[in-house]
């Protein structure tokens, strides 16, 4: 499909938007924005994200053909290309004939081996500290232009977008899990001492601090002594 009226780019928009709304499963939220991305982009043929992780890898995700994911793994092997580079430094990395490119002597033939002609990466970072590169990948060379680099660009900044509320529903969701388990362990302690919930808190409090170990720990163990107790209870 391609995108040949502002009415049509405004659908295919719309629904990448519709991707970040409400609750969000990160893996399936990227593949549907780089299918957005395939539909709206002049030029373009195949995408992925190139990600970097906390110990120096980078893995590719949500790629859309499986020539990509050779072509990103040639990347991170040979340690040239767009998407390495964009990955790790620069805002954009733009090849228009990738065989020719000399800058990718080892790269660039063996990603027009693959069938792509040309290649343009833009990084994006999302808070607190996912960083990668957005990587459009064009079948034919000289096949990259102004509105290629600007839809690809905003479809980077709808990547970082959702990468980062996937990282605030995750904290939320730790924190909802947190107070829960807290609540319940407040509980148990007020049925166990008959006391009132403020103290029972500052009982866990007060253990806490006494045995430098976090709150949620303490009550995880107050919860997980009930069941065990409950498990072993004669019947």
């Amino acid at each position: 499909m391609t995108v040949d009226s502002p009415d049509e780019l405004a659908a295919v928009m719309t629904a990448a938007a519709a991707a970040l709304a409400g609750p969000m499963d990160l893996d399936t939220t990227l593949e549907q924005l780089l299918a957005s991305a395939l539909d709206t982009v002049p030029g373009i043929s195949q995408a992925s994200l190139s990600v970097t992780t906390r110990d120096g890898r980078i893995e590719t995700l949500a790629p859309t053909d499986e020539r990509v994911v050779l072509a990103d793994q040639l990347q991170y092997k040979l340690r040239q290309g767009p998407c390495l580079e964009a990955a790790l430094s620069e805002p954009v990395v733009e090849a228009d004939d990738l065989a020719s490119d000399p800058r990718w002597p080892d790269y660039g033939p063996a990603a027009a081996g693959l069938g792509f002609g040309a290649q343009i990466a833009f990084q994006f970072r999302a808070e607190p500290h996912a960083r990668g590169a957005l990587n459009l990948y064009a079948d034919e060379p000289h096949s990259l232009d102004g509105e290629t680099r600007a839809l690809g660009a905003m479809f980077a900044g709808l990547v970082a977008i959702a990468m980062g509320w996937a990282k605030h529903e995750e904290t939320m969701n730790e924190a909802l899990a947190t107070r829960n388990v807290i609540g319940q362990a407040v509980g148990i302690v007020m049925e166990r001492y008959k006391i009132t919930p403020e103290r029972a808190f500052a009982f866990l409090v007060r253990s806490s601090q006494h045995s430098n170990t976090k709150l949620k720990t303490v009550a995880d163990r107050i919860v997980a002594d009930l069941i065990t107790e409950a498990t072993h209870r004669p019947g």
